[in-house]
């Protein structure tokens, strides 16, 4: 037998069949569910109460009763809760001892069903379309003889509008005999409307709904309040446990949850305007003036019917609620819920197109929850931590695009990093962003990471935008510039999005962090904005990556949850088959599915994204001792662009140690003082861990060559100096190693280029980067690194064993690497080799790791996802 029609809008299962769609690809206007989605505070609730669905609920909810009592000022015996309020509705008639009941229409259909079921005369009352629909309860008045039930909406459904309520207060009073059913199922959504829950005569029965407005239709919550003995009347024919326990425990907590509400109110209300005007300026539509979290509309155009409507936007997956099947109502209308505003925009660009004869704009099979008009097809890797390997991902897959023919960007909005580079116009950006955009094949442009953060302090942060500084700021001033900020992030990714096909966008740290979930501008927001579903990486080889999918699935939001596609299991080492059964469990415990399982790529010889993996490698031992050169990096707190010792790494003669305590420096061939953010902490650490004494005792006894890189050749001079406070409170002077004799002032001006250069001694060219607010001088030395301008940004002593430079990137030309490891060679008696032997070029590299990424991950899943072919 063929199923009946569903008499009712949100039929999802059926809607997405007659689609040929997913159900999470509709866009469901159909039925009114609040577009805030299920409030933050549900999904906890339920999982603490879970345990508790081993006995059967409270039959008289007695905490959710003392709640909802407590809310409206009424006793716990005016109040009944059912299993959502149409059960309360249709037992009502059973009850009332009337013979007939008056509904004016068009209305909610099942006043007149359960009134029909309960065998009640049922009088329809048609309302004027000429007036909206408007309930006129003189009319209403004069059609009662006092022996019926009265069913009216406040507001009304389909029609959104409210009714008087002292006008309605005033009719029960006269007419004593009838009883008023007042449904409030959808009043919570209209601000300022006065409630008859704690100011109705006796004959007044207030039903409503937690349903629409905390958006659980599935956990159905519905209530009655009405005096003590018609309550315990309709508790007698309402089957026991009718509320489960779930429901209960949500219902209770949400009776408290103010600022959603004031939320939800603004968010409608300004919604419900928007949509009225742009479907007001479609010709042949007409919006009623409702004031609820729906519209009705008729079409005023010959030849279009809402259900052939309903039809042509269902093929691009937008449903809409025909309402023909209203009394008073035929097929010119149509009813639609208010949802956000680009699914809003969706829907507007729908009907303009179907009226004026054309096919819907084509959408994009992304899920509902990601639908956003005219948005570049996109995709997002976040992680369930720092250090999961989102960065390298999105290379990869930026490669893997670009393999297959597309114009691909990489997108950061914010980007914590002491690693950073600067682009050829003078723009500062983060280094990873830097790799990402050599993947794509596209020069380094500051729009990719239009938030840098460089960490100066335990609270606070050098705050780069665009490419520029623009102040240092602690932790609460920067998070109250977040909102501000946050428009230029999406600027540079509309202006990036509109110059190529598609874009692989990267998080930061967790979405699950709930302590700055609230002023997000990196993940889940981000995501948002850009209409892109996130993969979530985990690091295997950390242990724990199964728990921290689910775990972080259980923080999120309903919204947030939605943006998630699945899962990226990283840094495996082992037969991938041993983790199906965990992979299968994750799938059940959370709906979604795991895209792949990357292998632990070692040596992929790519910068890394920050000091993460560098200081990890502090703590190890070296493996390989038969390295004939031996370098000794010193690990600085605020270590920054150490990215700079990359390619020292390919060497193959090279042992390049990373050395945090003095035991550990011993009598390395070369000491190399790292960039620093803080070099007026960092030459305090140097000081109180006995660093200074040990790498002047090396200088003095002439075997080691001690070279200092930016903020480590300011540190090798004799003082430094914070006139303006850039790196102190204290505006200090500190003196130095003393083993250049040289002096850096630090100025409020930040010096960015990007630059060519040449080493005086062996002549050979230099190419790199200057991020610096130091001035330093030199005292009758001669230069031995010169810019191609002339300027000198190196300083050396006579003999050249110690040596600094302003330029990031010195090691990185594979002729001056190979020069600097062959002089290191000759002082300790070795034969150089005399040629360049490692390359350091990322290109080979970018395609090895796309195509062990390719073949670990499902790309043509993933391409889907991101709505390309």
């Amino acid at each position: 037998m063929a199923e009946k029609p569903f008499k009712h809008g949100g039929d999802i299962r059926s809607l997405a069949t007659r689609a040929g769609r997913q159900e999470g690809e509709i866009l469901d206007f159909s039925a009114n569910i609040n577009p805030l989605g299920l409030p933050d505070s549900v999904r906890p609730i339920v999982s603490r109460s879970l345990s508790n669905i081993g006995h059967y609920p409270d039959p008289r909810c007695r905490e959710l009763t003392a709640a909802f009592s407590e809310k409206w000022g009424i006793t716990t015996d005016e109040v009944l809760f059912g299993n959502g309020s149409e059960e309360i509705l249709y037992a009502l008639p059973r009850i009332a001892g009337r013979e007939r009941a008056l509904i004016p229409v068009p209305a909610y259909t099942d006043y007149g069903a359960a009134c029909e079921a309960a065998g009640l005369a049922v009088i329809k009352l048609l309302l004027r379309e000429d007036e909206d629909f408007a309930v006129d309860l003189h009319r209403i008045e004069n059609e009662l003889r006092g022996n019926e039930l009265v069913f009216l909406g406040q507001p009304a459904n389909p029609t959104g509008l409210a009714v008087d309520t002292k006008g309605i207060i005033d009719l029960a009073q006269v007419k004593r005999d009838t009883i008023f059913v007042v449904d409030e199922a959808f009043a919570d959504f209209v601000d300022d409307l006065p409630r008859l829950i704690s100011n109705r005569p006796a004959n007044v029965l207030v039903t409503g709904s937690f349903t629409k407005f905390y958006a659980m239709p599935g956990l159905r919550l519905g209530f009655v309040v009405a005096s003590p003995p018609i309550i315990e009347t309709i508790r007698d024919i309402l089957p026991p446990w009718s509320v489960n326990t779930l429901a209960q425990a949500v219902g209770t907590a949400l009776l408290k949850e103010n600022k959603y509400a004031a939320r939800t109110r603004s968010v409608v209300a300004g919604e419900r305007e928007k949509l009225m005007a742009a479907m007001s300026a479609i010709p042949g539509l007409y919006p009623y003036p409702g004031r609820a979290n729906y519209l009705l509309v008729r079409i005023d155009k010959g030849g279009i019917k809402a259900s052939g409507l309903a039809e042509k936007l269902l093929k691009d997956g937008i449903a809409i609620r025909v309402c023909n099947n209203y009394d008073g109502l035929d097929d010119r209308f149509f009813r639609v819920a208010v949802r956000s505003a680009g699914e809003n925009d969706i829907l507007v660009s729908g009907l303009r197109a179907v009226l004026a004869g054309a096919a819907p704009p084509e959408r994009p099979r992304r899920t509902a929850a990601i639908a956003k008009d005219g948005k570049k097809p996109a995709v997002m890797f976040q992680g369930t931590g720092s250090n999961a390997g989102k960065s390298i991902l999105t290379a990869a897959l930026c490669r893997i695009l670009l393999q297959d023919g597309y114009t691909v960007a990489p997108f950061k909005s914010q980007n914590m990093s002491l690693n950073s580079y600067v682009t050829a116009d003078g723009g500062e950006m983060g280094r990873a962003q830097v790799v990402q955009a050599q993947a794509c094949r596209l020069d380094p442009d500051v729009r990719m990471n239009p938030i840098l953060l460089k960490p100066n302090s335990d609270t606070g942060s050098q705050v780069i935008v665009l490419g520029k500084p623009v102040a240092n700021m602690d932790v609460n001033t920067y998070i109250d510039y977040k909102a501000e900020v946050f428009k230029t992030a999406q600027k540079a990714y509309d202006e990036l999005a509109s110059e190529v096909d598609v874009l692989v966008l990267e998080g930061a740290g967790s979405p699950a962090e709930v302590n700055l979930k609230h002023h997000d501008i990196v993940n889940m927001a981000m995501a948002r904005y850009a209409a892109s579903p996130v993969l979530l990486v985990g690091d295997i080889d950390r242990g724990g990556v199964f728990a921290s999918f689910v775990g972080t699935m259980e923080v999120l939001a309903e919204w947030e949850r939605q943006l998630i596609a699945g899962f990226v299991v990283n840094r495996f080492r082992g037969q991938k088959d041993l983790l199906v059964p965990a992979m299968e469990y994750t799938r059940l415990h959370t709906g979604l599915p795991t895209f792949g399982v990357v292998p632990y790529l070692a040596n992929l010889g790519l910068p890394e994204e920050d000091s993460v993996t560098f200081k990890a490698l502090a703590s190890q031992k070296p493996t390989d001792t038969t390295k004939e050169i031996d370098i000794a990096v010193i690990d600085l707190p605020h270590i920054s662009n150490f990215t700079d010792l990359d390619s020292l790494r390919l060497e193959p003669d090279v042992g390049l140690r990373i050395v945090r305590s003095v035991g550990d420096l011993g009598t390395p061939d070369a000491v190399i003082l790292p960039g620093s953010k803080n070099v007026i902490g960092d030459i305090s650490h140097l000081t109180g861990n006995g660093f200074v004494e040990a790498i002047r005792t090396l200088a003095e006894r002439g075997r080691t060559e001690i070279i200092g890189v930016c903020g480590g050749l300011q540190i090798l001079g004799r003082e430094v100096a914070d006139p303006y406070g850039i790196e102190s409170a204290a505006k200090s002077t500190l003196r130095g190693l003393g083993l250049l004799p040289v002096t850096t002032t630090l100025m409020e001006e930040k010096s960015l280029k990007a630059t060519g250069a040449h080493h005086t001694a062996s002549g050979l060219p230099l190419r790199g980067y200057e991020i610096h607010h130091g001035q330093t001088r030199g005292d009758g030395l001669s230069p031995t690194i010169v810019r191609d301008d002339g300027e000198t940004i190196g300083y050396a002593t006579e003999d050249g064993l110690v040596w600094g430079t302003y330029l990031h990137g010195v090691f990185d030309a594979d002729e001056f690497r190979r020069w600097f490891v062959d002089r290191l060679r000759t002082r300790r008696g070795l034969q150089p080799l005399g040629k360049v032997s490692a390359s350091y070029d990322i290109e080979p590299a970018l395609d090895r790791l796309a195509d062990m990424v390719r073949e670990s991950l499902d790309i043509a899943a993933i391409y889907r996802l991101m709505g390309l072919k």
